[in-house]
């Protein structure tokens, strides 16, 4: 299992200061942190850095135009590949042309390190953007067809249900053959079908529901991969999965860092924005089936070290880490997204964790996938032998 990142540049509320110069401020810092955050990842071996795009929103997710940090991040960083996490879709968002073009630029670039994700967001910026929520899902996948064509065709041109477009070139085009691969991102079974039915990567999550309950995801998405008819030209057949990571040398740290503080804010935040934007419509019933800590974690009435416990955070001693990324990879997770900066954590701290990870975990996980790959093979051979 590899290590990646995601991150969506929370800036948690209160801001030091009124309007303009509290929330401006605090968004000053937080791309600076992260920033040297991520470059320091890429020095210590972790494979991806997933970066979201969402719009409008406040505390969490003040990263609206991830193409634009990608760039940047391209020219700083030297392996890591630098993942849009997602680039929404459906067409109110965005002319299909100009995903076509913002994913190949990073591409080209990084010289190749551009890893295209998918969604549809939520009803909040659906809401806003005038998307046909219905038809989301067919307007995803024809917004990729439509990408597809462009970076192939030297000329493309579509006349269809929800694009006229007139004969012309779309440029660059990606600096991987035939273009970069294709992820969605789910976080039911049947959005986790979508992506594996159309041959796409799952990107995924534990957050408020159990390990058994995420296994349940990855297992239906592995189960549609088995007549997967690939939406693009690239297959892939993989799973990542994020969550929130600290790693400390001992976890007598965690009153100094505010850990426990942050993560609480993190999951009551989620949880009330889950509940006002994403699962209005559904019935108390069916909001608890979906999430079972959902109606409890946006009324702050939960034990924020259960989530510890149950493995659904991954906190501690790099030992308990490693611990605990083993039974992610046991349900099917090929990288676990670390969710590094969340909350109040300072900024040495969060580098720290970077650090331990890079240095302890990393190592550990290579040297576990070798002697793995080594049986492998020592056990093809010993039956080709027979």
């Amino acid at each position: 299992m590899e290590l990646g990142l995601l991150y969506e540049f929370d800036v948690p509320q209160p801001w030091a200061g009124e309007h303009p110069w509290g929330q401006r401020t605090a968004e000053r810092t937080v791309y600076r942190d992260n920033i040297e955050q991520i470059v320091l990842a890429d020095k210590l071996g972790f494979d991806t850095v997933w970066l979201v795009e969402h719009h409008l929103r406040e505390n969490r997710s003040h990263m609206p135009c991830n193409e634009v940090v990608l760039g940047a991040l391209s020219q700083i960083t030297q392996n890591i590949k630098l993942g849009f996490g997602v680039s929404l879709m459906p067409h109110e968002f965005i002319h299909p042309a100009r995903v076509a073009e913002k994913v190949a630029t990073v591409d080209l670039l990084s010289r190749g390190r551009a890893v295209w994700g998918m969604g549809r967001s939520t009803p909040m910026e659906q809401i806003a953007f005038g998307v046909d929520i219905p038809a989301s899902k067919d307007k995803l996948r024809a917004a990729a067809r439509t990408v597809v064509g462009m970076w192939e065709q030297q000329y493309y041109e579509e006349h269809s249900e929800y694009l006229d477009f007139p004969k012309r070139m779309v440029t660059p085009k990606p600096y991987q053959f035939p273009h970069p691969p294709a992820w969605i991102a789910a976080s039911t079974e049947s959005s986790a079908k979508l992506a594996g039915e159309n041959g796409c990567g799952l990107l995924c999550f534990s957050i408020m529901q159990p390990l058994d309950k995420l296994k349940l995801v990855i297992d239906a998405y592995h189960e549609a991969q088995k007549a997967a008819k690939p939406l693009t030209s690239v297959h892939t057949n993989r799973v990542g999965a994020y969550t929130l990571v600290h790693c400390v040398e001992a976890r007598d740290s965690f009153p100094t860092t505010r850990l426990w503080e942050s993560m609480w804010w993190w999951y009551k935040g989620l949880a009330e924005f889950h509940l006002k934007w994403e699962m209005a419509h559904l019935t108390p019933e069916q909001q608890q089936a979906a999430f079972p800590l959902l109606e409890k974690n946006a009324r702050g009435d939960f034990d924020i070290t259960q989530f510890d416990r149950e493995d659904m955070v991954i906190v501690g001693t790099p030992e308990e880490c490693m611990e605990k990324l083993l039974k992610y990879e046991a349900a099917g997770v090929d990288q676990l997204l670390c969710y590094l900066n969340f909350g109040y954590l300072p900024h040495e701290a969060v580098m720290k964790s970077i650090e331990l990870l890079g240095t302890k975990v990393i190592p550990e996980l290579k040297k576990r996938g070798a002697d793995r790959l080594a049986a492998n093979l020592d056990e093809a051979l010993r039956t080709a032998a027979e």
